[in-house]
């Protein structure tokens, strides 16, 4: 199975540290955060990789390169300028192929099993998505859980956390370089029946701004 790493965001609110740096290179526990995200992957099986960027994408690229010192081969996907969620996987559609993919948020830490998502079979579900307790900085949720089905409607909800397993065709309506966001096709989907979720209650973290930055950093 092949997955995407979402990194062309701005990363606005983490200024000015994403001034001079892409926000998944920033250092999380002495090491960059998508260098936590690759290694989950490959621990998980995953051996190919696409990563998008835009915003100093030369950077990605020059601290990454191939792949190869993570044990996974990495392919890149640019944006003039960030295309949005959906409009990224839509645009890198041609080097994720016709099976369902893994896509992960580029500016998260967690300690999901990424191993879940390759074993899970997605049956008819255009999307099975991995939700989270909400976070403080995000206390209504997006999404509510009931069984396997995620409903845009009910109690409680819960935060999407910015993992999720999808099928192509979920996409298909989004124009190659348009931009689209993820949650317009998704509560799309969903009340037919084709968004599925579980629930994550390890760690996961947003890290989107300085201070939660730093807050992770804090030794323990």
């Amino acid at each position: 199975m092949k997955a995407m790493i979402l990194a062309a965001g701005r990363g606005e609110r983490m200024r000015p540290l994403s001034d001079a740096l892409p926000k998944c290179l920033l250092n999380v526990r002495g090491r960059p955060l998508i260098a936590w995200l690759i290694d989950a992957l490959a621990c998980a099986g995953v051996r190919e990789i696409v990563i998008n960027h835009a915003h100093l994408g030369h950077m990605i690229e020059a601290a990454l390169g191939d792949g190869g010192r993570f044990g996974v081969a990495v392919r890149y996907s640019p944006e003039r300028e960030a295309l949005e969620t959906a409009g990224g996987i839509a645009n890198a559609l041609p080097l994720l192929g016709e099976a369902p993919f893994l896509a992960v948020n580029g500016d998260i830490f967690c300690d999901f099993d990424f191993s879940r998502l390759v074993a899970l079979a997605p049956g008819e579900a255009h999307a099975h998505l991995v939700l989270v307790p909400n976070p403080e900085h995000h206390p209504r949720g997006d999404f509510c859980l009931r069984g396997s089905q995620v409903c845009d409607a009910g109690e409680p909800k819960w935060t999407f956390g910015g993992i999720g397993l999808y099928r192509p065709e979920l996409f298909s309506g989004v124009k190659r370089g348009s931009k689209g966001q993820l949650a317009t096709l998704l509560r799309a989907a969903m009340p037919r029946g084709l968004v599925t979720g579980e629930l994550h209650r390890g760690e996961w973290h947003d890290v989107g701004t300085p201070k939660r930055l730093a807050e992770l950093n804090e030794p323990a």
